[in-house]
Formats: structure tokens, sequence, C-alpha cells
């Protein structure tokens, strides 16, 4: 495996973290800036120093770069695979009127099965259930194949994202890859940071990604009544998620508050609350978190036969806000753990993709960091 890694700034200056080398064929990943993405200059800029077939772009809510936090940028990584192979799909959600299931659903039954070995998805994350793109994926593709990844982003702005492959970016767009070959050794883990307190309690009227009220009271008012002045914080939202064990189901996920609808007592979450749910307050330090980087690190690592290659990290913009200016100490935690000579690369997301343990189905989680390794 032959990995270039390189980012652009906004004065269009390319600085590299590797040798810069012509590669054969490789799989290029695209992460930046979304007003930047939209630039034609800067996609032209982009193909020229990498004139490559194989290129998916990304918008995100922070790139990570090496150790490196960048922001306002475009970052890059090209992958020259020795022994793997692989094909990569999309699918456009608004080609299916916003239907997230039957959008990923076609998606998936247009990748080969034969051979596959894992999936990464790089999703648009505006207007995306995360929760049903899963669904939709694994209707088509065996549940033992893992898939990772994450829902792009748009920095705190959260106006809109963007995502294609070859095409220029665009929104509403989803890219599936699956990675196949028998030398391919691929990991990964996901690890919240953040702690549940407070007592238990039930969604008793939601609709979609709404909640309205809990415990029979209006969600929003309880919310308020609950943290106190802590609900006048700047970004408490994404400070004070929800623990949500839906009907069914012993595992829990996180869950972030994105917006709050004020004349309805109501909070908008990143993802489908199903009503019934049991659900419990969160909170975390930025000592936790980086921890919880350190533990992610570890469970990836675990059992491994060969040291990874390439980490991709897909982190949530939650922990970046909370981190502020600590926010690299969490992917130095990382690198510590994978060991010199791995490169780290990857996005701040609106959702990661990753199943909890190996053990388990691929689930969305908010608020936590995910990672895939991957060697051959």
């Amino acid at each position: 495996m032959k990995i270039v890694q390189a980012f652009i700034n906004k004065n269009k200056k390319w600085f590299y973290a590797t040798e810069k080398v012509l590669l054969n064929n490789p799989l290029v990943l695209v992460f930046g800036e979304r007003e930047l993405l939209e630039e034609s200059d800067t996609i032209d800029n982009i193909r020229a120093e990498f004139p490559y077939e194989h290129i998916v772009f990304g918008s995100s809510a922070g790139e990570i770069f090496g150790t490196t936090i960048i922001e306002n940028s475009i970052t890059v990584v090209a992958v020259e695979f020795e022994k793997t192979s692989f094909v990569v799909k999309t699918a456009n959600i608004l080609d299916y009127n916003k239907n997230t299931e039957e959008a990923a659903a076609f998606l998936s039954s247009q990748m080969p099965q034969e051979g596959l070995k894992h999936l990464l998805i790089i999703s648009e994350g505006s207007f995306i259930s995360g929760s049903n793109l899963i669904r939709g994926l694994q209707k088509n593709v065996n549940t033992a194949i893992p898939i990772t990844g994450g829902l792009c982003g748009d920095g705190s702005k959260f106006e809109k994202t963007i995502v294609s492959y070859k095409e220029n970016p665009k929104e509403g767009e989803i890219a599936l890859i699956g990675l196949y070959g028998e030398s391919l050794e691929v990991s990964f883990s996901t690890y919240c940071s953040f702690i549940p307190f407070g007592p238990n309690r039930i969604i008793t009227k939601s609709e979609g990604n709404t909640v309205y009220e809990i415990d029979g009271q209006p969600a929003l008012d309880l919310y308020k009544k609950y943290l106190g002045e802590k609900a006048d914080e700047p970004q408490f939202t994404l400070l004070y998620p929800l623990h949500t064990i839906v009907p069914g189901k012993s595992e829990g996920v996180v869950r972030t508050i994105l917006s709050v609808d004020n004349d309805k007592n109501a909070m908008i979450f990143a993802d489908e609350m199903i009503q019934g749910s049991k659900v419990q307050l969160m909170m975390v330090s930025q000592d936790a978190i980086i921890e919880g980087a350190d533990r992610a690190a570890k469970i990836a690592m675990d059992n491994r036969k060969d040291k990874p290659q390439l980490v991709f990290v897909v982190s949530c913009i939650g922990r970046k806000l909370i981190m502020a200016q600590r926010v690299e100490e969490e992917v130095e935690q990382v690198a510590e753990i994978v060991g010199k000579g791995v490169a780290l690369a990857g996005f701040y997301s609106y959702g990661e993709i990753s199943p909890s343990s190996k053990e388990q189905l691929c689930e969305l989680h908010n608020e936590t960091m995910a990672l895939t390794l991957i060697s051959e």
C-alpha cells in the first residue's frame, strides 16, 4: 500500500505530509470545507494535482490530517492498493424523494458481493436518516460485512452537506466503497466518552427525529428544568445528548440534539427518535474524550495480525466543539496507540457509522470517534 497525503489552504497552496509521487489507480478521498468544495477552481486545482479517476469528495466539520485538525481547507489522502481492489457506487436520495432507505437499498444492490471484505460509507449528512441508511444498505449486503464511515458535515453552519464520486460535489449524494482482497485486514471500533446521568425516562411523544414529550411532559421544558442554567450555555444541545435505547434492543446509542423548537417545546435530534424509547441525559469532559480515543484505538488494535497502514478517522463535531483548543489531543492519542509510520486521515462528522463491537451489527452513532484500521 502506498499513501500520499496533502492539503490545500484558502490560498490554493499545497502542503504534503508524504513524498509527492505518482500513484497507480489510487482511491482518492477528499474532505474539506463545504464552500471551498463548491468552488469550481478549487475542484479543478484538486484534479490537476491528483489526476486520477477514482476521487470521492465529502464536505466536513473539520479535516483530520495526521495528528493535525484543519479548518477551512481541503485534505486529500490517496491510497494505492497493491493486493486489494475496490468498487465505488453512488446513489442520490433526492432521486428517491428523500427516502433514505430506498436509496440505500438500491445502492447496496449495485455493489458486487463476491469477495467483499468491508464497506466504507461517505454520505450526505444534512437531511438523511442515518438509521434508515444502514437499514437500506443491509437489505442487500450480508450482515457479516462490516460497514464503517460517517455522515458528512458543514462546519458549525448546519446548512447543507455535499458528496460525490468522480463528479463535482452535490447535495443528497451517498458514496459506498467496497473493499475486496484476501490479504486485506480491516479492524474497527467506536467509543463514546459521554456518561449517562440522572433518571431513566421514556419518550412519550415523537415524530421522526422530533421529540415532543418525555415522561408525558414537554420535552424542551423538562430538559431546561433538569439542566437549569446549563441549558443557557452556547451549543448546550451538543454538550448534553441523550443515551437512547429503542424498544426491543438491549444496547443503547447516543443521539445529539441538533436544534430546539421553542414554540412547540420540542427538540430535533440527529436521527429518528422512536416513541417508547428509554432515554437518559449524558455529559462529558475533555479528559474523558481523550480517554475515549485511547480506548477506541486499543479496541481496534486488539487481535490484529499486522500493523495498520491507514487509519480512517470519523469523529463527531460535538467532540470537536467540546475539545476546543485541545482538539488535536484525541487524534494524537490514536496515533500513539497505532504506532509510528501509520497514516491518519478523516473528518469531523454529523454522525458516525460503525458496529459497536465486532459481534454487533452496524449502528449510527453520535458524539463518538469511529476508527477503521486498514492494511494489506
